[in-house]
């Protein structure tokens, strides 16, 4: 995010340099850290195990249509000063290419607030706060285990991750996860999304950072650690100033894309071929003869 002159419009930028992330936090579903290390296996034996569970995640969730209700606010205290709220449904051709069918949008009014969205918040929205660390992406971050903590009912590996170094334009996530010792899939994670830019020298440099942010996952159809809610609730220190800045994204009605879901327009199926030329949101809907109770989580987030 960047700092805006009141009213001003929003643009796109891109970030280039690194930040560092404050200590995690501890709430109120968490038990002690214990710094002991795991029973029985070592933690780099454990990290190939996750990462290799995050790929079949990644993979999975590519077979699941679901919303996603982004909302963005700046505050002034207990006062909204601006706004920015999406809701989109993600959905999949017949090729496996991702489609965002908007459903709600109003006009935003977060530069009220004094900022303004940038080409690394949308990246952010779909790809750093649901984060995944598969096998393929291992060897591009330095993995710290930190010990074993408790969380709600779940008995979790707990390991810090940070970039080795950043390459071009892509984005990285820096901070903390707990891996389920039982299912080996990430299920919290705390952190920021990384590079930033900031105007050290107070040269007047346009200043772009970013919110720390926790992401629950819930299990979905018994197997899966899906991403379910992520809350940022952070002050952004600009040079000119502090913004106060909160954020709730939310993840909702997983179903998986197949023979088991028919995608549905104005209660007609659409031919996979025509899916990606939806005006208005779908009815998603299992077949009869499919449908199955989702699998209720053994987590649960904070409540909304």
């Amino acid at each position: 995010m960047k700092l805006v002159p009141r009213s001003a419009l929003t643009t796109v930028a891109l970030c280039l340099l690194a930040g560092a992330l404050a200590a995690v936090p501890a709430t109120a579903q968490e038990g002690p850290l214990d710094n002991a290390l795991p029973t029985g296996t070592k933690p780099e034996e454990i990290i190939p195990r996750f990462a290799g569970r995050e790929k079949l995640f990644k993979e999975a969730r590519e077979q699941y249509t679901y919303r996603q209700d982004i909302k963005v606010q700046t505050r002034d205290g207990d006062t909204v000063t601006g706004e920015y709220h999406e809701v989109f449904d993600v959905l999949y051709d017949d090729k496996g290419h991702r489609i965002e069918n908007v459903v709600f949008a109003p006009q935003s009014t977060l530069e009220q607030g004094g900022l303004g969205l940038d080409e690394g918040d949308v990246q952010d929205f779909r790809n750093r706060l649901p984060f995944v660390l598969t096998t393929e992406e291992v060897p591009e971050y330095n993995i710290l285990y930190v010990g074993q903590q408790q969380e709600d009912t779940l008995h979790c590996y707990v390991f810090d991750i940070a970039p080795k170094q950043i390459v071009g334009k892509k984005r990285y996530f820096q901070g903390r996860v707990w891996v389920d010792d039982q299912d080996f899939q990430i299920v919290k994670t705390y952190g920021k999304a990384v590079p930033e830019i900031r105007d050290t020298k107070k040269k007047g440099k346009e200043e772009h950072l970013y919110p720390k942010f926790t992401t629950w996952r819930e299990q979905i159809d018994g197997k899966y650690w899906f991403p379910t809610y992520t809350r940022a609730d952070d002050t952004l220190t600009f040079n000119t100033g502090d913004v106060h800045i909160r954020e709730i994204v939310k993840y909702e009605d997983y179903k998986r894309f197949g023979s088991n879901v028919r995608i549905l327009y104005q209660g007609k199926e659409i031919p996979k071929g025509d899916q990606k030329d939806q005006k208005s949101p779908p009815d998603q809907t299992p077949a009869p003869d499919q449908q199955k109770p989702d699998a209720a989580p053994n987590a649960q987030p904070p409540q909304k």
